[in-house]
């Protein structure tokens, strides 16, 4: 369901731009143009999940609105025409989540960006450590009016158990001077674990020494914050540091994935089914190593185009992510894909597999001029994670051959 933005904007044009930006992000926009109109729309609907709020109305000439607004626990971005340290200060001493001045363009991609994480931010969390409860809680009070999962520890000792038991943790936001373990000393434990392309850490000091930033910095935080900070300071490093963290995400899926049919690819599958095997030769987990290809592949392109054999490999695609939701999928190339099949039993597992050929079976591809099926043929084997996974591979391969010489639409297991 979409977001509900509620836009309080006497200016029409404006009104509009913002309400454009906000409907390409997906959200379902309201527009009120005074501060009566916000009264009587509020007296009859709260259900906002944001909104942006002029400072200047007709009605509410000295930003009376925005306390208004956020009365009814609706989180306001203030946009303001003017800006003096007056006007600032009473701005930022209300709960906002940021104020924005309309002065060019760039105010409206800066509120671009605050739209866009205000609804991507609840998936990422934020681990703040400090034993100040005072200082610690001011930061997870900023960092939650910009829609973070929020986890808070007095301790480094706490922050690593809290890394361990929190996959979504994105960001530590740390403090230097703590009892025992001090934050630079988190930092370089942390490290051992979690690279820089996978967590941001930020380190905060309020010591008086110059160099606290650099030592942070060369082992392995990625930015510092000195207090006392304003919260705008505070802002602007978390989302550049988290919206780096983004890209970089973005890049590496790139690298991973397969454009066509966004499973993983072949470089993905190798480099990750061998550290998984790795692992299993502790663990003793059953893995089934399984590969498949579509048959008569050439002929639906051949017959049907390859717009139509691309529609067929995303259709397989997503049957095999409904399929096999928690193992290792890939595309390898063309219409060749592979599993690495976790389970307790093999001949569990081949069931599952056979449910799936099945499946394959019953899949309709339709067209404007036509509705065909399509099959696919798989060879298997039970892994020796011992052994190198190039060599399964290739013995998976023998039992796709059989399977494809023997009739196709089979299983074979090796």
């Amino acid at each position: 369901m979409a977001k509900h933005l509620l836009v309080v904007e006497d200016s029409n044009h404006v009104a509009k731009v913002i309400e454009h930006i906000a409907t390409t992000l997906g959200y379902q926009v309201t527009v009120a143009a005074t501060f009566a109109e916000v009264k009587t729309l509020l007296a009859k609907e709260h259900d906002f999940f944001l909104a942006t709020i002029d400072y200047r109305l007709p009605d509410a000439p000295d930003g009376e609105v925005i306390p208004y607004v956020l009365q009814h626990q609706i989180p306001g971005i203030v946009m303001t025409g003017r800006m003096d340290d007056k006007t600032r200060s009473k701005i930022l001493n209300l709960p906002v989540v940021d104020y924005i001045t309309k002065e060019n363009t760039q105010a409206y991609h800066y509120l671009l960006r605050i739209l866009k994480y205000q609804l991507t931010n609840r998936k990422i969390g934020v681990l703040v450590v400090d034993d100040s409860l005072t200082a610690r809680n001011q930061m997870m009070q900023l960092l939650r009016r910009r829609n973070f999962k929020v986890i808070g520890v007095p301790d480094g000792t706490k922050a690593l158990e809290a890394l361990k038991e929190h996959k979504s943790i994105k960001m530590v936001i740390t403090d230097q001077e703590m009892p025992g373990m001090d934050g630079i000393e988190l930092v370089h434990k942390i490290r051992k674990d979690h690279t820089k392309n996978e967590l941001i850490i930020i380190g905060v000091s309020g010591a008086d020494r110059g160099y606290q930033s650099a030592r942070f910095i060369k082992n392995g935080a990625d930015d510092f914050l000195r207090k006392p900070f304003c919260p705008e300071e505070f802002y602007c490093r978390v989302m550049q540091n988290i919206e780096k963290l983004t890209h970089l995400e973005e890049i590496q899926k790139a690298a991973d994935t397969d454009y066509l049919t966004e499973l993983f690819n072949r470089r993905y599958f190798f480099t990750h089914a061998a550290k998984i095997l790795k692992k299993a030769v502790k663990t003793k987990q059953l893995y089934v190593l399984i590969m498949l290809d579509l048959d008569h592949f050439k002929n639906v392109n051949d017959t049907h185009g390859h717009d139509v054999g691309d529609v067929v490999l995303v259709e397989f695609a997503k049957l095999m992510m409904q399929h096999f939701p928690e193992d290792l999928v890939a595309r390898l190339g063309g219409e060749e894909f592979s599993i690495l099949l976790k389970g307790d039993d093999v001949e569990l597992l081949e069931c599952q597999l056979n449910i799936f050929r099945e499946a394959i079976a019953e899949l309709t591809i339709t067209t404007k001029e036509t509705s065909f099926n399509f099959t696919a043929s798989m060879g298997g084997v039970t892994v020796d994670p011992t052994q190198p996974l190039e060599a399964q591979m290739s013995k998976a391969d023998e039992g796709l051959y059989q399977a494809k010489d023997t009739g196709r639409n089979k299983l074979v297991m090796m």
